[in-house]
């Protein structure tokens, strides 16, 4: 199947051939074709392809001519290539071959900040795309767990969590409330679950100053709704004005 829709085919080169069909080499010509994850090509269609990209000439699934082909191909593969045909595991040969400009994107786990400018431009598509909602950025505690997390789905993944987000947040931000349970468990430190989340400092701590830090970090994870603030603190909405103001001296802004 892969090699009758690279390739094309001619009448009659199998069972449900009915007509000739041209195939994605032959419709590049004269241009580019761009062949992702080639590392999951099969070592005979390797072979195939090897001999296209050192002669420029192909032969449809059934044909019996070669045709000539003026093409420039791009591949694209997320496994190490190198490593893959040391391990023969992908034709050595097809690998030189294709490596004439070699361009390597790190992983995202690796870019630092670019994680962040990528969640923007993220949140920007998404807005675009669900009209109305408009998302202005992430959180403070949201961008913190993204800059830690390992994205092992690389820009994909990335790409799903602000998707994500924007159906179910209500607020303006992206906030730790409804992002996947994998980025949180991942980002979460030994001692720090419901049994053994707050560990009393040897010389001591002002309770204010502790009360004053999750009232701030639940109006933080809740994009500054207090309702829902207060809600994950188990108090009422005065309760936690009262100590937003008390700590701070500002009366919090509501909106539930």
């Amino acid at each position: 199947m892969i090699e009758s829709e690279i390739f094309g085919y001619e009448k009659g080169a199998f069972t449900d051939a009915k007509a000739r069909k041209e195939g994605l080499f032959e419709q590049a010509q004269g241009g580019t074709i761009f062949l992702d994850e080639i590392g999951e090509l099969e070592f005979n269609l390797q072979a195939k392809l090897l001999r296209v990209l050192e002669e420029n000439t192909f032969r449809r699934v059934g044909g019996l001519k070669d045709l000539s082909l003026d093409v420039r191909v791009v591949a694209a593969s997320n496994r190490n290539l190198k490593a893959e045909s040391e391990a023969q595991r992908f034709r050595l040969d097809l690998y030189c071959r294709l490596s004439v400009i070699r361009v390597d994107i790190p992983p995202l786990r690796t870019r630092g900040e670019d994680v962040l400018l990528l969640a923007r431009h993220y949140i920007e598509r998404t807005n675009q795309k669900r009209g109305g909602k408009k998302l202005r950025g992430l959180a403070t505690q949201a961008a913190e767990i993204f800059r830690r997390y390992e994205w092992l789905g690389n820009v994909r993944e990335l790409r799903n969590v602000i998707e994500r987000a924007s159906i179910l947040e209500d607020g303006e931000f992206v906030t730790t409330e409804h992002l996947p349970v994998d980025l949180l468990e991942k980002n979460s430190s030994p001692g720090t679950g419901r049994n053994s989340a707050f560990v009393l400092p040897a010389e001591g701590i002002p309770l204010g100053e502790v009360e004053l830090q999750l009232a701030r970090q639940a109006m933080e994870r809740t994009g500054g709704n207090l309702t829902r603030a207060a809600k994950l603190l188990s108090i009422s909405r005065d309760q936690l004005r009262y100590r937003l103001k008390k700590g701070t001296g500002k009366i919090a802004r509501d909106d539930s």
